[in-house]
């Protein structure tokens, strides 16, 4: 059994977690046990199909376990836990005919740890005019929106997925900078992504999954210590990319 100490400890903790849609289909996660520390920016890694998006709709209570558990801050998933996460999907859920002002006051009324005043200064920063809708600003741009609203939060735990994936090269040094720069030490950011090298700079620890198991959790200097080799050249090694 867990113990107290152990969650003040540990941001995630998940044990034997299992998860199955359906009995033709095998285990999208299979006994997947990690834990998750404070303070820590963190890569979730492996190929596609490997149980990434199924644990991280896990830990935001988006799904539920077949098998095991996973708790957040001591907690099963649910109303406290969303409370802890600020979460940024890999598909957009912004409502196209809304201005973007809008957005931010519908964040602004729905977290009570939401910074208007830090949102306001993401978008002046990028150029995104706050009284133009959504639906005329191009994919990228909504994008840039959804991960301002989710870094003006004051999380505990920050869920990114694929954070980086739609916007340009021009822009993707200030996202990653704008990820860095807005959470407070005591929080972690999980951070999962196909572009290892742009990121790999910026990472504390990894996380390594393929078929719904753990394959490897390690630091990133260890990996490079140990391997001499960049994260990106050791993760394509281990997954014969």
């Amino acid at each position: 059994m867990t113990t107290n100490q152990n969650r003040t400890e540990y941001l995630v903790e998940a044990s034997a977690l299992s998860k199955r849609y359906d009995k033709k289909s095998g285990n999208a996660l299979n006994h997947l046990t990690l834990n998750i520390p404070r303070g820590r920016i963190i890569g979730l890694l492996g190929p596609n199909g490997s149980g990434k998006t199924t644990f991280i709709k896990l830990m935001n209570g988006l799904l539920t376990p077949t098998s095991g558990s996973v708790l957040i801050g001591g907690c099963t998933p649910g109303i406290q836990t969303k409370k802890m996460i600020s979460y940024l999907p890999e598909r957009t859920y912004l409502q196209s005919g809304l201005k973007v002002s809008e957005m931010v006051d519908f964040f602004g009324d729905f977290y009570d740890d939401f910074s208007r005043e830090k949102a306001e200064h993401m978008l002046a920063d990028l150029g995104i005019n706050p009284a133009a809708k959504l639906k005329t600003l191009s994919k990228g741009t909504r994008e840039k929106v959804q991960l301002i609203l989710v870094m003006s939060r004051n999380a505990d735990l920050y869920i990114l997925d694929e954070p980086i994936a739609g916007v340009d090269p021009a822009a993707r040094d200030y996202i990653l900078k704008t990820i860095i720069s807005n959470y407070n030490e005591n929080a972690t950011i999980l951070l999962s992504t196909h572009l290892i090298s742009d990121i790999e700079n910026l990472l504390d620890d990894v996380i390594f999954i393929k078929n719904g198991q753990l394959i490897l959790q390690s630091s990133v200097e260890e990996i490079r210590e140990k391997h001499q080799k960049s994260l990106d050249a050791y993760f394509r090694e281990v997954f014969a990319c």
